[in-house]
C-alpha cells in the first residue's frame, strides 16, 4: 500500500513538473459548452492554468501576465485567455459577423496549433480580439497558401468580454477537432501549441508562452505541448 502511495505521488509530481515545462494539460468535459469567457464558471473550475509572462525573447512584460486554460470534448478544443492590460488598442468599427484579416495589427490573443509531427511547419493559427473579432489561418511556412491562408475556415467560435475597472479582458475559443487534428481525440493525445498576445498601441507589447527567440511568433520549433487529460 505504501509503495502504491509512493508511486502515485511520483506520478503526480512528474505530471506537475511536465505541466510547468512547456506543457499545458487540457481536461476532458463530457458536455460541450457555449463559450462565455468566464474563468469563474463551473466549466473552467477544473482546468489547470499556464501563464505567459515574457516577450518573444523571454524578457518579462510587467503587468501583462496572461493566464491560459484548456478543456476538451469529443467535438471541440476549448481555450480561455485571461489578459491583463495597461491600455487597449482596438480596431475601429469592429466586425464580428465575419473574420477580420490582419487582426494582429490590434489587440489579440492567439493560439498556434499543429498536429503534424512530421511537418511542424504546417499548423493552424487562431486569433480573437477583446471586441470579439476573430480570424483563423492555415499556415504552411514552406509553401504559403493563397492570401496567407486566411481564406481557410475552421468553423471555430469565440466569446470575449472586457472588465475595464480591473483592466482585464477575457477571450474564449471553441475549436472543432476536425479543423486541427485528423485523429479522434482521446486521453494521452498531444498537440504542438504556443500562445501569444499583441497588446497596446505602438510600441506594441508582445507576450509569448514559449519564447521564440525571434521578433516573430512563427517559429514552430519553439512550440510547447498540449496534452489531453482524462
Amino acid at each position: 500500500m505504501r509503495i502504491a502511495r509512493i508511486a502515485l505521488t511520483c506520478a503526480v509530481s512528474i505530471v506537475l513538473a511536465c505541466a510547468g515545462d512547456g506543457v499545458i494539460l487540457s481536461t476532458r468535459t463530457n458536455e460541450d459548452s457555449t463559450p462565455a469567457a468566464d474563468p469563474n464558471s463551473g466549466f473552467w473550475a477544473k482546468a489547470q492554468p499556464v501563464y505567459a509572462t515574457g516577450d518573444t525573447m523571454g524578457n518579462p512584460v510587467p503587468g501583462h501576465r496572461t493566464e491560459i486554460r484548456s478543456r476538451w470534448s469529443d467535438n471541440n478544443l476549448y481555450l480561455l485567455f485571461v489578459c491583463p492590460y495597461e491600455e487597449l488598442y482596438p480596431k475601429p468599427e469592429p466586425v464580428t459577423a465575419k473574420e477580420t484579416n490582419k487582426l494582429w495589427n490590434w489587440d489579440v490573443a492567439e493560439a498556434f496549433i499543429g498536429s503534424d509531427y512530421n511537418n511542424i511547419r504546417r499548423y493552424k493559427e487562431f486569433e480573437v480580439s477583446p471586441q470579439g473579432e476573430w480570424v483563423d489561418l492555415d499556415i504552411d511556412r514552406d509553401h504559403p497558401l493563397p492570401e496567407g491562408g486566411w481564406l481557410w475556415n475552421s468553423g471555430f467560435h469565440v466569446k470575449t468580454r472586457i472588465d475595464r475597472n480591473a483592466k482585464i479582458w477575457y477571450g474564449e475559443m471553441q475549436i472543432p477537432w476536425n479543423s486541427i487534428d485528423q485523429r479522434p481525440p482521446k486521453p494521452g493525445n498531444t498537440l504542438r501549441i504556443n500562445f501569444y498576445r499583441m497588446q497596446g498601441p505602438p510600441p506594441r507589447k508582445m507576450i509569448a508562452w514559449q519564447p521564440t527567440n525571434a521578433r516573430t511568433y512563427h517559429v514552430p520549433e519553439s512550440f510547447g505541448t498540449l496534452k489531453l487529460e482524462p
